[in-house]
C-alpha cells in the first residue's frame, strides 16, 4: 500500500544579523519498514533520491527501502523560514519478531511518526557554515545560536506537523 506523509515547519527568525538560513533536502522519519520488517525504523530521505536509507538493525544494518520525498517546498518571510515536504513510502504488513509486535499503516488517527528537519547557515561574522535541526520530540520553544558567533538565528516555536495525505 502506497502512503504519502506531509510534513510541515516554520521557525521564527530574528531580523539580524542574517545567516542565510535555509533548510536541507535532507530529512528522517521513523517508519515501518517491510524489508527488515521492523518497527518505528529511522529512516533516511533526501531530495532526489528514488529511494531511502532504512537505519535496520543490528542484525541487518543499514539498506534501501522503497520511499521517497517527492515534494520539497521552502518558504522565506520577513520573520520565518518554513517547510513543507511530502514523502511516499511503501506499507506491507509484517510481524516486528524483535519486538513482538505487528506493524501498523499509519492512519489519520493514530499518533504521527517521528521526525527530524535539517537546516544550514552560513555566519556573516566569521564566514563559516554551521548546521542545526529541528525534531517532533524537541521541548518548545527552542532557541538555535551560531555555532561560530553566538548570535541567534532560529527559534522553534511551533512542532513540525505530520499528516497522513493518502
Amino acid at each position: 500500500m502506497l502512503q504519502s506523509i506531509e510534513i510541515t515547519a516554520a521557525l521564527a527568525v530574528p531580523e539580524s544579523p542574517f545567516h542565510n538560513l535555509h533548510w536541507s533536502t535532507k530529512l528522517e522519519l521513523s517508519i515501518d519498514c517491510f524489508i527488515c520488517e521492523r518497527t518505528g525504523r529511522t529512516t533516511i530521505l533526501e531530495l532526489g533520491a528514488e529511494r531511502a536509507i532504512c537505519s535496520g538493525d543490528s542484525r541487518t544494518g543499514q539498506h534501501y527501502t522503497a520511499a521517497r520525498l517527492s515534494a520539497f517546498d521552502c518558504g522565506v518571510g520577513k520573520d520565518q523560514i518554513s517547510l513543507r515536504a511530502v514523502v511516499d513510502h511503501w506499507w506491507a504488513p509484517f510481524h516486528d519478531a524483535k519486538r513482538d509486535v505487528a506493524a501498523t499503516a499509519l492512519t489519520r488517527a493514530g499518533g504521527p511518526p517521528w521526525v527530524r528537519l535539517h537546516l544550514g547557515y552560513r555566519c556573516p561574522e566569521r564566514e563559516e557554515s554551521g548546521t542545526f535541526s529541528d525534531q517532533t520530540n524537541l521541548v518548545r520553544p527552542s532557541p538555535a545560536s551560531c555555532q561560530h558567533c553566538s548570535a541567534p538565528i532560529a527559534e522553534r516555536r511551533d512542532v513540525p506537523q505530520v499528516r497522513l495525505l493518502a
